[in-house]
């Protein structure tokens, strides 16, 4: 049986801030990548919203670099998602 297209509605309900944390630092995304040894290409991911995780490790990296906590970078949106799941 083929594989069925991603969903292209996230099944999650967290905002990234990462944008808004960056801006505040005064750092480009290429930046943070270096610093914290994550691709642009995956920093990319999350701070657009399309991820659908987000290891420990790289939460930790980039929490250590912009001197911030997962806390400021994520956010829970209350609400109903996909029919009130």
């Amino acid at each position: 049986m083929p594989r069925s297209e991603p969903d292209p509605q996230p099944d999650h309900r967290i905002a990234v801030h990462l944008d808004r944390v960056l801006a505040d630092r005064g750092m480009t995304l290429t930046e943070l990548a270096e610093r914290a040894g994550v691709t642009v290409v995956n920093l990319s991911v999350l701070k657009n919203g399309r991820a659908r995780a987000v290891r420990f490790s790289t939460l930790s990296a980039i929490c250590d670099v912009l001197g911030c906590q997962p806390g400021d970078l994520l956010r829970f949106e209350p609400g109903s998602a996909r029919g009130g799941r």
